[in-house]
């Protein structure tokens, strides 16, 4: 937690450790407070765009302004009030003798997030106007708005950049969601936290598809995170073996960082894993209807990916495992009504091979009528034909 000034001598010192001590009762971990001006890596921000590093969510652009310059469009607020929630649970990754199981990210296992953060921060609000004795304009923020939050994180104290991107607190580690609550109140900002990762770079060695351009620059396009959730189309070929068994998120760069050698366990019932998110079974997620999808991962982060986006990935998940157990179940997909994750099924089916995979293939490549699809069923037939071919020369 930030240090409580003992004797606060303006008043905006006193509103200041006022709002931290409601912050705290309202159950957040940490809280912080930083001006309401042009968060500090604004430019920079301006710049990562330039370079695509956004990929396709065009929502980064389309708000590009209005992050840079927050008095744009909120132009009474003098001071944002950060803060942190921590949602680690204990539970590890699954081995290769745990079978067909993928990995979603740590913070998809339990109830959306949004919703948890917004009501805490709506009644945070309302005992703050309680407790100054008049109506404080006030607007929140969970991951939703134009705000750059990492930003007026970073300044309010809560944490530092970490090389990999993400915000890291000696208290906490880098496992929680940040809220914002923009305020009219005057109050006295904290000071930032220095950075503390020195010649650390574990996390940019650790990730799989090299998606660090460089400490604290990500390459959004290569990100396992931007590849099974916000990419709405096909994974690239040459990434797809790099995703692993990843099918919702990733958590790599956060699980290697020493910040995360003994995290806290979270105090929220409702981010504990729902049955079956934690190192999920793939095979069943392959076969979820459109409407079994909707009741199963209903207030969930993973109806962000929506059925064709998650099944795509559980189909790249199961290329990799090159289990054989799984050609049925791919094998039906190639019948999906989705070409997303037909072509995806075919793509594993080709990693994977043997006999059954190749029929399957060869009956799908009969009958499919979508391009892209013929496409990927064509160059997995090609990819099983080519050990095959090198062994006769062989011969």
């Amino acid at each position: 937690m930030h240090p409580r000034p003992t004797e606060p001598v303006t008043e905006s010192e006193r509103l200041a450790h006022l709002v931290k001590d409601l912050g705290r009762r309202q159950g957040f971990d940490l809280v912080g407070i930083s001006p309401a001006s042009p968060p500090p890596h604004e430019a920079a921000f301006a710049e990562w765009l330039r370079e695509g590093y956004a990929g396709e969510m065009a929502y980064l652009p389309r708000t590009e302004a209005k992050r840079r310059h927050p008095g744009s469009f909120l132009p009474w607020a003098k001071s944002v009030i950060s803060v942190a929630l921590n949602y680690y649970t204990p539970h590890q990754r699954p081995t290769r003798n745990d079978g067909l199981k993928g990995w979603i990210a740590r913070y998809a296992w339990g109830d959306d997030y949004h919703g948890i953060l917004e009501e805490r921060l709506g009644t945070f609000h309302l005992a703050l106007e309680e407790a100054v004795g008049h109506p404080v304009q006030a607007r929140a923020y969970v991951d939703a708005g134009p705000v750059l939050e990492r930003d007026f994180a970073a300044r309010a104290g809560i944490g530092w950049f970490g090389k990999n991107t993400v915000l890291l607190s000696t208290e906490i580690g880098s496992y929680f969601f940040l809220g914002e609550l923009f305020t009219d109140l005057d109050l006295a900002p904290d000071t930032p936290i220095r950075d503390r990762c020195g010649q650390c770079t574990l996390c940019l060695k650790a990730c799989p598809t090299n998606a660090f351009v460089g400490p604290y620059i990500l390459d959004a396009r290569r990100c396992i995170s931007y590849l099974t959730i916000e990419l709405k189309g096909a994974i690239p070929r040459d990434l797809r073996p790099l995703v692993g068994i990843h099918v919702f998120g990733c958590d790599i760069c956060q699980e290697v960082c020493p910040y995360n050698t003994k995290p806290p366990v979270t105090a929220e019932a409702s981010f504990f894993p729902r049955e079956g998110l934690h190192a999920p079974d793939l095979l069943p997620l392959l076969a979820l209807t459109e409407e079994e999808f909707r009741v199963r991962f209903r207030h969930s982060p993973i109806t962000r990916a929506k059925r064709r986006g998650l099944l795509r990935n559980v189909c790249v998940a199961l290329g990799n495992l090159r289990d054989r157990a799984a050609v049925p179940a791919l094998t039906a997909a190639l019948a999906d009504p989705e070409p997303l994750v037909r072509g995806h099924a075919a793509w594993a089916l080709g990693r994977i091979g043997g006999p059954e995979a190749e029929a399957a293939l060869e009956i799908a490549a009969s009958r499919e009528s979508d391009p892209a699809v013929q496409e990927e069923i064509q160059a997995a037939l090609s990819a099983l034909a080519a050990p095959a071919a090198s062994g006769r020369r062989s011969a």
